[in-house]
């Protein structure tokens, strides 16, 4: 498996592993908005930010199926000995690849992608009622450490 930056030739694919992530969508059915796009040039030109994609070895490159995606962030902060954080967000595998281990390439990936920037921690949230994911994300070492709370800013 290969993790490389997502290329914008992915972003259909990208969006459809993010609008249901029960049901596999065909990108081609997916619309790009302008603030897809917006949005899509903004984490690309931000070097704390990585939209990432998970592909085939044998066809890794851009226009390769992605299998799964997920974005990291990095956040400086003064804890952690002033290290980074990696924030990870929007993990998804798509429905029809689940089960056979890609997901836990995913984060192995992503973890290593971390580490070697010198990240002192990698830190995600997870949906209350996704329990399936947090036996997942146990599995992988990572610890329920905090409640998370949001708060909506409606336009």
């Amino acid at each position: 498996m290969i993790l490389r930056t997502a290329t914008r030739q992915d972003l259909p694919a990208v969006l459809a592993l993010l609008a249901d992530e029960e049901r596999v969508l065909d990108p081609a059915s997916v619309t790009v908005g302008k603030a897809h796009e917006r949005a899509f040039a903004a984490i690309g030109a931000d070097p704390r930010n990585e939209m990432l994609v998970l592909t085939a070895e044998e066809a890794g490159g851009p226009g390769a199926e992605v299998l799964g995606c997920l974005q990291l962030t990095y956040v400086p902060g003064l804890g952690q000995g002033g290290r980074d954080r990696a924030l990870v967000e929007a993990v998804r595998i798509r429905a029809d690849r689940r089960g056979g281990g890609l997901g836990a390439e995913l984060m192995r990936l992503a973890v290593e992608r971390a580490r070697a920037r010198g990240c002192g921690l990698v830190q995600l949230t997870s949906g209350k009622r996704r329990s399936a994911a947090h036996r997942f994300y146990e599995r992988l070492g990572f610890a329920r450490s905090h409640e998370g709370f949001k708060l909506r800013l409606e336009p």
